[in-house]
């Protein structure tokens, strides 16, 4: 993506189109809002979102897109790191929903929305996630294999569990609520290394 500057010299007209059809499809709706409307808020030219995103489901896709690669970056670093794998376990178990609410917009978006995205964009969205869900068990799995978590439990099962809450996120946090984004992510990762024990 190219870091053009608009012409106030502020934001990039890609990140200022992102973030404003972020803010448009979580406020009212992916179907509900319009190009005309986008590019309006943006300050920009239709051809300017056409030329940086193609279409408006082009947009949807990189909204939930971007979330997942900062994601998947992060598990990679955690799951790679040089540390036991319940340390491991309990930092990507906690950094998920940090993650997840500082972007909680776009993941709202993702659960309404995601129906809208044409079958190929679906496809690959999928194995997007596919993907982090099986790093992120592939950990429970290391863990269950040397002792230290319990294997009574399939390991899918406890992915199932943990994402459960991670996507429940979005229809009951607030920031103005009496949980910081890392407290919650402390107590979600102690509950699931507790469900874990032998």
């Amino acid at each position: 993506m190219a870091a053009t500057k608009d012409g106030d010299g502020t934001k990039p007209v890609a990140q200022r189109l992102l973030a404003t059809a972020t803010h448009l499809f979580a406020e009212r709706g992916y179907d509900r809002t319009s190009v005309q409307e986008i590019v309006d808020a943006a300050g920009v030219t239709k051809g300017a979102l056409y030329h940086y995103f193609g279409s408006k489901e082009d947009l949807l896709h990189e909204v939930y897109g971007r979330v997942l690669r900062l994601q998947q970056e992060r598990l990679d670093h955690f799951a790679d790191a040089d540390a036991p794998v319940e340390r491991r376990l309990r930092d990507a178990a906690a950094d998920v929903v940090v993650t997840t609410i500082e972007n909680l917009d776009d993941t709202k978006i993702f659960f309404r929305s995601m129906h809208h995205l044409g079958p190929e964009k679906d496809k690959q969205v999928r194995a997007e996630r596919r993907r982090y869900h099986e790093r992120f068990r592939a950990l429970i799995e290391e863990g269950q294999r040397s002792g230290v978590f319990a294997a009574d439990v399939p390991a899918d099962l406890v992915v199932d569990y943990h994402f459960g809450s991670v996507h429940h996120l979005g229809t009951w946090y607030r920031e103005d609520g009496p949980l910081t984004p890392q407290e919650v992510a402390d107590h979600l990762a102690d509950l699931l290394l507790r469900a874990l024990r032998p």
